[in-house]
């Protein structure tokens, strides 16, 4: 395997619209949503360990997560989990890491990626990692893996591309935000728009000159503790410093702002699994369009529902369509899939 290459797995989020099962003290990466035998953070760190060497898989988390990460991840080491003392989006983390591997080893070339992804074809992710891999260990770039969209999907943000290019790796034109229904279809007409998928590829040199360029402040605040990473002192370095940096995402504090950002068109399958009816979308589902995730179910009169439950508990239905049903612990959720985006905000206002 490549000693250039390192991976950063993002793994600090907390996952409310799948709740009651992802709460804030075990997030949904942790979960095996899909009934299939891994949790998502366990399938993902076996899906980059096809090329990328375990020790350079780091593990970037929530500190009260430290010890589930290990738990799940027996082959990590602790020095391999880098921890956040507080919540500040996704672009501070990733200069913090990207400044480690960098002291660690200035020729590397990493992924970013989710811990929470769903990616059936495992070979198609490898080749279109390799391709990425290869292209910014020759080139500046700034790269990002784009989802062909299959829907007018308003959660996502989309990448826009210059049409007339027919190099497989192509320039990105623009970000455009999470749109409106109709522009959303606007976009798949013209063709030339794919879904942010969050996943991106840059060589370590070319990351942090572009915090150097675009978050100066950031950059320097992070800089200074540079001789302290991978040593004793750098977590009482991060501990007086982090929650200084501004709280914004590697889209809105670098990748927004260069010119030298690029795509490749995924030819996977990917759902990023951010809400009940996603996880739907992947599940087997019975005559009827259900799909049950570890219960035991007696369903009648019932079409296109999502249940889940432990192994355990048996589950009688009847007359409800369209519908989230979930049994964990303590709590029984049983709500409209049409409102499923809600589920966010009622999680808030358990919590006020």
């Amino acid at each position: 395997m490549n000693k250039n290459y390192y991976a950063i797995l993002m793994a600090g989020g907390i996952g409310s619209r799948f709740w009651p099962v992802s709460t804030k003290e075990t997030p949904k990466q942790f979960h095996d949503m899909l009934g299939a035998g891994q949790t998502l953070i366990q399938k993902t760190f076996s899906r980059l360990s096809k090329l990328i060497p375990v020790e350079n898989i780091l593990i970037l988390t929530n500190e009260n997560y430290n010890a589930i990460v290990l738990e799940q991840l027996p082959m990590v080491k602790q020095e391999q989990v880098i921890l956040e003392p507080a919540m500040r989006n996704t672009a501070p983390c990733i200069l913090y890491a990207s400044l480690k591997i960098q002291k660690e080893n200035p020729n590397a070339v990493m992924v970013v990626a989710p811990s929470d992804h769903w990616i059936e074809d495992e070979n198609a992710f490898t080749q279109n990692l390799q391709q990425c891999f290869d292209f910014c260990s020759n080139e500046n770039a700034l790269m990002t893996l784009g989802i062909q969209p299959t829907f007018p999907n308003t959660g996502f943000g989309y990448i826009e591309y210059d049409k007339k290019d027919t190099n497989s790796v192509k320039k990105v034109s623009q970000f455009r935000e999470k749109p409106d229904y109709e522009t959303a279809k606007s976009f798949l007409k013209r063709g030339n728009f794919l879904w942010n998928g969050g996943i991106f590829i840059w060589s370590v040199k070319s990351i942090t000159d572009a915090f150097e360029k675009f978050q100066p402040q950031m950059n320097s605040l992070f800089q200074k503790g540079f001789e302290s990473y991978n040593t004793a002192n750098e977590k009482s370095f991060i501990a007086e410093n982090y929650a200084l940096a501004e709280n914004i995402s590697i889209d809105y504090a670098v990748m927004e702002n260069a010119k030298n950002v690029y795509v490749l068109l995924a030819t996977f399958d990917w759902n990023d699994l951010g809400t009940w009816g996603s996880l739907y979308e992947k599940l087997p589902k019975d005559d009827n369009n259900n799909a049950v995730v570890n219960a035991k179910v007696l369903l009648q009169n019932s079409s296109s529902n999502i249940i889940s439950a432990s192994k355990e508990k048996l589950v009688i239905i009847d007359g409800l369509e369209d519908f989230i049903i979930v049994d964990k612990d303590n709590v029984l959720l049983i709500y409209p899939k049409s409102k499923e985006q809600e589920i966010k905000g009622i999680v808030a206002q358990l919590q006020n």
